[in-house]
């Protein structure tokens, strides 16, 4: 099993997803041999909040991995993923999985939130994200238009340790794909789960010299194609090693692009919204699917979510779940495999601990409104509801509140029941080492 999870990537940033400069043909052939999910979605529109749930199966805020104070975590935070939460890694450690995770973490950098106090045998990679330990005394314009390694202090740890800072961020999509293909190679007479978090094309953007200049779409397209480059190297690795039968591989993004860095930041496609919200342009990212010779190609237009990703491993390494907590997610191998409508029917979209809309089947409740950008945020409880049909109207542009009332109350109750059996976890993202 491998997942590999970009960082900040759109949905409309993929050639095979629409894009009309940047290529990446190595991800239009997983999609080609493989599944596009069209209608997929992540848990939250911001980094923390959304690798939690794509490894616990849960929305953040049963496990207090969200805020509405702090939305992610800082080089000077004192909190992380609660230890009592069963990642993917955890549930497949006594199965006889070897779990990797390579990249950027970014759900705690203390020791014991870390990878290798979570399931995983072997960590390499930045602990958060590629943008902090920031030089402070230069402007915003300089330190991500003009970038140098030097001007962010962010460490690269193996394990536990650090072993470089500043990370070398000019190597580190090359190195992250060499590591991940080394883990599998040493572990190949094994299972093995190895999930890479790519820190880019998050800002401030940095490319080998092998890609500097390769795409129509500028430095951007750089990292997306050298990004697709590294998916390529994994892909013909399982296929010439004899793996690429026996291996899921699942590329998807945590949230939209991060459209406030202009042309640093990418392309949400169709969508309104961005990075930072929870318009489809923010929470709906590509989600391709490969497994040759048991996953038929096609495109998938039901729904799915990286919350369902722990559920369906489980489902597919024959795991039963503790049955102590609630689990959000949904086993997706029925529509992988055989082709069965997907699962799930309903998607709730919290921003920090405020539930902003939900959506039932193709409706989409709005009860917030927000700066569409993502930052500054502007969230403002809304009077009336709005409604949209997501998949007649994506861009979320004609309200069918006054149409369709009824429809907002089934989405109201489902929502109601929904919080009948949630209890909001204390926050662990707002503590600070550097508070007494």
């Amino acid at each position: 099993m491998v997942i590999i999870f970009a960082d900040d990537l759109g949905y409309g940033d993929l050639s095979s997803y629409g894009h009309p400069s940047i290529k990446t043909k190595h991800l239009d052939q997983m999609v080609a041999e493989g599944q596009k999910w069209t209608n997929f979605y992540s848990a939250a529109n911001v980094c923390t909040p959304s690798r939690a749930a794509l490894l616990t199966g849960r929305y953040p805020i049963r496990n207090g991995m969200c805020s509405d104070v702090r939305r992610v975590l800082f080089p000077n935070s004192a909190g992380g993923l609660p230890q009592t939460e069963n990642t993917i890694a955890r549930i497949l450690k006594p199965a006889g999985y070897a779990t990797a995770a390579i990249g950027k973490w970014h759900l705690g950098h203390l020791e014991s939130f870390l990878p290798t106090s979570h399931g995983f045998d072997y960590y390499f990679g930045i602990p958060y994200s590629n943008d902090m330990d920031a030089v402070n005394d230069l402007d915003r314009q300089e330190r991500f238009w003009n970038a140098k390694i030097d001007y962010f202090n962010v460490p690269l740890m193996r394990n536990t340790e650090i072993i470089e800072r500043p990370a070398d961020q000019t190597t580190i999509t090359k190195r992250y794909t060499e590591e991940a293909i080394a883990f599998m190679d040493s572990h190949k007479e094994q299972p093995f789960f190895v999930y890479l978090a790519h820190n880019l094309p998050h800002v401030p953007l940095f490319v080998s010299e092998d890609f500097v200049g390769v795409s129509d779409r500028g430095l951007y397209g750089d990292v997306v194609e050298e990004i697709d480059w590294g998916v390529g190297q994994i892909l013909d690795y399982l296929r010439s090693s004899g793996l690429a039968e026996n291996t899921l591989v699942v590329f998807t993004s945590d949230n939209g692009p991060w459209v406030v860095y202009d042309d640093h930041g990418g392309s949400a496609g169709l969508f309104y919204g961005a990075k930072g919200t929870s318009y489809e342009g923010g929470v709906r990212g590509p989600a391709i699917f490969w497994w040759p010779g048991t996953i038929q190609p096609r495109m998938v237009t039901g729904m799915g979510s990286t919350l369902d990703l722990l559920p369906t491993v489980a489902s597919l390494a024959d795991i039963v779940l503790p049955d102590d907590r609630v689990y959000d997610g949904y086993d997706l191998s029925g529509s992988l495999i055989e082709g069965l409508p997907s699962p799930r029917e309903e998607m709730y979209f919290y921003h920090g601990t405020r539930l902003f809309g939900a959506r039932k089947g193709a409706y989409k409740a709005h009860y917030y409104q927000n700066n569409p950008r993502g930052y500054p945020e502007r969230m403002e409880v809304l009077d009336q509801p709005k409604l949209y049909q997501v998949q007649h109207d994506p861009g979320e542009q004609y309200d069918l509140a006054a149409k369709h009332p009824e429809i907002l109350d089934e989405i109201a109750e489902m929502v109601e029941i929904h919080r009948s059996n949630l209890v909001p976890a204390p926050t662990n993202l707002e503590s600070r080492l550097d508070t007494p």
